[in-house]
This record gives C-alpha cells, sequence and structure tokens, in this order.
C-alpha cells in the first residue's frame, strides 16, 4: 500500500514545538549528517526526549534517517538530515537556488561551468564523512539535488544513472551549461577517493536516465 504524501499541515504541525523547530533548523544548517548525541550537547535534553522529537520530524516527512558508515561492531548509530522533498521550504535551500548560485559565480567570474562545478563538489566532499566513498558521496549529493540516482554496478565500472532531471527546463535552454556545472560537481565530489569521473553520458532531461560513468579502483 503506498503511503499517502505528507501534506505542509503536518509538517507545519511537526515544527510547531520550539524544541522540535530548533532541531530541524539546526539539521538544516549543518554542515554533514547529526546524531542523537550532538543534539544533546546542543540541546541539554536526554536521549529518549531527542529521539521523541527526530521520531515526530521524521513521521512529517521533514528529515531522514541513516546508518553512519564504517565503525566497526556495536550498535551503528543513527544520523539526520534534512528530506530531499523539504528543499525550498521552511528556510531551507533548494536545487534551483542552488544552481543559481552557481551560475551566478559563472557569470560573475567568467569561469568555465565545469570549473566552478568542481570547486562546489570539492566544498560539499570537505563536509562529507572521511571514510564515505566516492560512489556513495555522488548518490548523496544527487539525492540531495533531486536527480533520483540508482547506481548500477559492472565489476570496476559503476553508473550512476539519474531518473529524474530537477532543472529539465533550464537544460532544455542551455544543456552544454547546466551539464558542465554537475559533471565538474561529480568530479569535485570523488576527489582523493577512489572513485574517478569518466564522463557523463546526457540524456533528454524530458525523460531523464543521464549517466555518470566512474571507475572504482578496489582498496
Amino acid at each position: 500500500m503506498v503511503e499517502p504524501p505528507v501534506s505542509l499541515q503536518e509538517e507545519a504541525r511537526a515544527l510547531g514545538d520550539p524544541t522540535r523547530h530548533a532541531i530541524f533548523r539546526y539539521i538544516a544548517g549543518a554542515s554533514a549528517p547529526v546524531d542523537v548525541a550532538e543534539l544533546t550537547d546542543l540541546l541539554g535534553l536526554n536521549h529518549n526526549a531527542i529521539r521523541q522529537h527526530l521520531a515526530k520530524l521524521l513521521a512529517a516527512g521533514l528529515v531522514v534517517e541513516s546508518t553512519a558508515r564504517g565503525e566497526g561492531r556495536g550498535r551503528p548509530r543513527l544520523i539526520y538530515e534534512v528530506a530531499p522533498a523539504v528543499e525550498s521550504r521552511w528556510g531551507v535551500t533548494g536545487p534551483y537556488e542552488r544552481l543559481a548560485l552557481l551560475l551566478t559565480e559563472v557569470i560573475r567570474t567568467g569561469r568555465a561551468p565545469i570549473d566552478v562545478g568542481r570547486d562546489a563538489g570539492r566544498e560539499a566532499r570537505a563536509t562529507m564523512p572521511p571514510d564515505e566513498d566516492g560512489v556513495d558521496g555522488i548518490v548523496r549529493a544527487m539525492e540531495r539535488q533531486g536527480f533520483a540516482p540508482e547506481v548500477r554496478r559492472r565489476g570496476p565500472r559503476t553508473k550512476v544513472v539519474l531518473g529524474t532531471c530537477p532543472f529539465t527546463t533550464t537544460v532544455l535552454a542551455d544543456p552544454a551549461t547546466i551539464c558542465a556545472l554537475h559533471l565538474g560537481l561529480a568530479e569535485g565530489l570523488v576527489e582523493g577517493t577512489q572513485t574517478a569521473v569518466e564522463g557523463l553520458v546526457p540524456k533528454d532531461p524530458r525523460r531523464a536516465g543521464c549517466e555518470l560513468v566512474l571507475q572504482v579502483t578496489p582498496r
């Protein structure tokens, strides 16, 4: 059974509690996923109280929960980020706003779009966990942008297929610039990892399916 989408009213109710709103704003402004311990230190509440507030934010579709990678044995640490669907609402910067900033940088500096994208990718990489591999970093960044990525692995070669294009109208107007920005973004995201970007195979943005082709070197 498909769950009905969460309404704006439900999101507003979840954020109506001052503590819950403070948690959401902190997660939204953080440069990396946030865990319960960080929130307890911030707010001075116990773990159970923080978890109850997070459960409300999760139920309202405002944040997403995942497991931190590479921490060995023991109970896995849960981490939280703003849900991609919430972008551009409740004071959260959305994909089109981020794209506008990159395009403004291209116009202001006269630099090539791929170079501006690489710098943005490097900045994003610096906020990620150091043990996160290049493929996971690209997937997380593309999810946040709204591309609905799907990973297809075949030996050392990996394809990240972008299931949707959130910038269809803009890409149709200037595909070279927009695709170069996102290719550069991917290249910046994998710097310092065992992953290299071989290229971007563009498709009609109205049908989506663009492919980022990656080469992964085993550790």
